[in-house]
């Protein structure tokens, strides 16, 4: 694989992103677990980055339907130590609102279907997810999305769901019982299956709607809508993030040795 084609970090969301790259290059990688969308590899600020579209370049693979495996294997493959997601969310937590950008420091997995893991046979493998998201990269998204101005909010736990239906009101009302904070439909297992790899991975989220029953209906125009108005802060959050990441891990994280007594 050609230098140029090797990056370190690694952005993961939707589609529109790659236009923060610098003459970006559009690769394509196989996997054992499949081919995933195009990456996108170019520079910000001067460092090599990948873009991943994980709906694809047109937004046309449902949540569901992700292979979420493939993703993070190619990332993975092209040498790619950090990555930071992006995902719009619903706002469960009444305080929060459209808008709004969250950092969470937890997520609960209520998926259904979805492959969650890389290690299906033996070695049996249990990795250690008692902080979820990499402290190093959360700590750097606080920060800079505190520097934009926008209300924050980084004491959250994040609930996925299946989808690709939005959830039902008595659903939303179990969360918020539950102490869930925000929705979404793409947290999990991406997650985890960096984890599972040795990726460092943290998630900056915005609030897109309020989640069922907290308004009258919703419509993905209105998600679309509230992105295009936050991008340009989200834009900037990134910027700065990727600007401030050490060059290299100094293993101040769980997630480069996750591995370590992970396996019988």
């Amino acid at each position: 694989m050609k230098s140029l084609e090797k990056a370190k970090i690694a952005i993961v969301g939707g589609t529109g992103f790659e236009k923060l790259f610098v003459n970006a290059k559009q690769i394509r990688l196989g996997t054992p677990y499949g081919i995933p969308p195009p990456l996108f590899i170019g520079e910000v600020d001067g460092r090599n980055v990948v873009f991943l579209p994980r709906h694809g370049p047109e937004h046309s693979v449902p949540p569901h339907k992700v292979n979420y495996r493939a993703n993070i294997y190619a990332l993975h493959k092209m040498g790619v130590e950090r990555v930071i997601a992006l995902n719009a969310v619903g706002a469960i937590n009444m305080k929060f609102k459209p808008g709004d950008i969250v950092v969470p420091k937890d997520f609960v997995d209520f998926t259904k279907s979805r492959p969650t893991t890389f290690y299906d046979e033996a070695p049996v493998t249990h990795i250690d997810v008692s902080q979820p998201y990499c402290p190093e990269i959360r700590e750097l998204l606080i920060a800079n999305a505190e520097k934009t101005g926008v209300r924050l909010w980084a004491d959250a736990v994040l609930v996925c769901t299946e989808g690709p239906r939005f959830e039902t009101p008595a659903e939303i009302k179990m969360f918020r019982r539950l102490g869930f904070d925000i929705v979404g439909m793409t947290g999990a297992p991406e997650a985890v299956l960096a984890r599972e790899l040795e990726i460092c991975y943290a998630t900056l989220c915005f609030v897109s709607n309020m989640a069922a029953g907290m308004q009258e209906r919703l419509t993905p125009s209105e998600v679309s809508k509230v992105s295009k108005q936050i991008t340009p802060k989200i834009e900037q959050i990134l910027i700065d993030t990727v600007n401030a990441l050490p060059l290299e891990r100094k293993g101040v994280c769980p997630c480069a040795h996750s591995l370590k007594n992970a396996r019988f």
